[in-house]
């Protein structure tokens, strides 16, 4: 049985007073909410003070990328070995961070294998845009992305990891795929996939999220398909609403 996850991704959002008030102030009720893990995913600026304030609840600290070497004249970048004091997951690949700062598959792949290292749980994005759902090509980009995202991973290292489909389209638009059609991906194009990979046993193992205007009044009838393991939320994140929607999560 795989234990569902929900990840609030914060983006560029929250000062970090206000990073740890919203955290304090939904913690406690968050902890109380048995059978999901819960993860908030602040700025980078924001992790230290978010760690402290959420340190002996049963709630995880993720970071919204890294780069993949230990350190180096890589200005601007977050090496893995300065998250794990405060990280257990890191969010790579997100359909953001390629579309607006050059991210590519094999940037992912390098990035992932860094962070394994670390033992720091990957949360691999893949998702495709408007133009290639509406041409048909879901089921190819997709399964291409996970491809090049585990290449050169082994089965215990691939099922460490957590992928969460994301259709760009879905994401902050307010439009959301049906169960069917996020269900259906995430088993032919990413499930299935990564059981072409590494075998039918890591793929039953592996968690697959859902990410694309998830909210409190949807989330369950996502969280019912078989194949659906959890949700990384964006704007639901940021509201108290939050609590109401990792508890309909289970």
């Amino acid at each position: 049985m795989r234990t569902p996850i929900i990840a609030g991704n914060w983006k560029m959002n929250k000062t970090a007073v206000e990073a740890v008030t919203f955290s304090n102030e939904i913690k406690d009720a968050l902890n109380q909410i048995e059978g999901v893990d819960i993860v908030f995913c602040p700025p980078a600026i924001n992790i230290p003070g978010v760690a402290e304030a959420v340190k002996g609840t049963k709630i995880g600290v993720g970071a919204q990328n890294m780069y993949f070497e230990e350190s180096g004249a890589f200005t601007g970048e977050l090496a893995p070995n300065m998250l794990t004091p405060f990280c257990q997951y890191v969010i790579l690949g997100h359909s953001e961070r390629r579309a607006y700062f050059g991210e590519t598959d094999e940037g992912v792949n390098k990035k992932i294998k860094a962070a394994l290292a670390h033992n720091l749980t990957p949360m691999v994005c893949v998702g495709e845009s408007l133009e290639q759902n509406e041409a048909g090509e879901t089921q190819s980009f997709v399964s291409g992305q996970v491809k090049a995202a585990f290449a050169g991973l082994t089965a215990v290292q691939a099922a460490r990891c957590i992928i969460a489909y994301e259709p760009i389209w879905a994401i902050g638009t307010g439009k959301s795929a049906t169960v069917e059609q996020a269900g259906g991906i995430i088993k032919t194009a990413v499930r299935d996939t990564i059981a072409e990979l590494f075998g039918a046993e890591t793929a039953a193992q592996i968690r697959i999220q859902y990410g694309g205007s998830v909210k409190p009044h949807n989330i369950a009838d996502y969280m019912a398909h078989p194949d659906i393991d959890g949700a990384l939320v964006g704007g639901a994140s940021l509201k108290p609403g939050f609590v109401e929607l990792v508890a309909n999560a289970t």
